[in-house]
């Protein structure tokens, strides 16, 4: 257990998802799985399943101001990643506390709606709360096209819309692809004001309840640990993947990734 006590620690902040696909305990396994010591926000209470979410309550604002704080002031947070916020008043005093952690890198996934069933879960409001308060301190944004496309709704493309996403303030924006058709999936990194690399990877046959916080979790361990971002962006994706390619499904709707795929290749060795 030596040396235990300099592992990088990641701040997750996001949803409680009940049903363990999502939410906060895909961050905690994901980055887990990545090596690093998960610390954890609730931002909302949710009541779902694998098919749909039945309801969000969000968090009491003071609240998460508390556990944020006693984390960050007690644990050497070297990332910090946000999902879910519920509110305004949640996004509010997240910028307020990156403000004071400026030195952090930021990795946001901007969930706008259910992966299931698709109910929206950002208003317009809380949408330019995130794009004027959360933009300008996010190192990495990692939307689905369908979220870049409402993101930047003034975008034609969805090259258009990862321009218009830097424009906004973040450092890095990686646009995934598996809502979009085609034999595979192409998701897109921009940064330094263009297109710096598109990735490919096999489509697979199923719809995952999590993918999105795996992947955005993934690059939050690997910054955590001092990786370049785009060798991050490039590992979280390869890690996802498998997370997917081993995925099972548990209850009645989407399938959910194995974020410990690992450990059965380890097993068989």
């Amino acid at each position: 257990m030596a040396g235990k006590e300099h592992i990088p620690v990641v701040l997750a902040i996001s949803g409680h998802d009940p049903g363990g696909g999502a939410g906060i305990q895909a961050d905690i396994e994901a980055v887990a799985s990545m090596g690093c010591h998960a610390a954890s926000v609730i931002s909302c209470l949710t009541v779902q399943d694998t098919r749909e979410i039945k309801r969000v309550q969000p968090v009491d604002a003071m609240l998460m101001v508390e556990q944020a704080r006693a984390i960050l002031e007690d644990l050497p947070v070297q990332a910090v990643k946000i999902g879910l916020l519920g509110s305004v008043t949640a996004v509010e005093v997240v910028h307020t506390l990156l403000q004071e952690y400026d030195d952090l890198p930021v990795v946001l996934d901007p969930i706008l709606a259910a992966g299931g069933d698709g109910r929206s879960l950002a208003d317009p409001e809380l949408i330019a709360a995130m794009t004027e308060l959360l933009f300008p301190q996010t190192t990495i944004l990692t939307p689905n096209s369908l979220e870049a496309r409402r993101l930047s709704p003034a975008a034609d493309t969805l090259d258009a819309c990862g321009q218009a996403l830097l424009a906004q303030g973040c450092e890095y924006v990686l646009i995934t692809g598996a809502h979009e058709p085609g034999e595979t999936v192409q998701n897109r990194l921009y940064g330094n004001h263009r297109l710096l690399e598109t990735y490919q990877w096999e489509r697979l046959p199923y719809s995952y309840h999590g993918s999105g916080c795996t992947l955005a979790s993934a690059i939050a361990a690997l910054l955590a640990q001092g990786v370049d971002p785009m060798v991050a962006v490039h590992e979280a994706q390869d890690y996802t993947w498998q997370t997917l390619q081993a995925g099972y499904q548990i209850g009645s709707g989407q399938h959910q990734p194995d974020r410990f795929f690992w450990s059965s290749i380890l097993e068989e060795d």
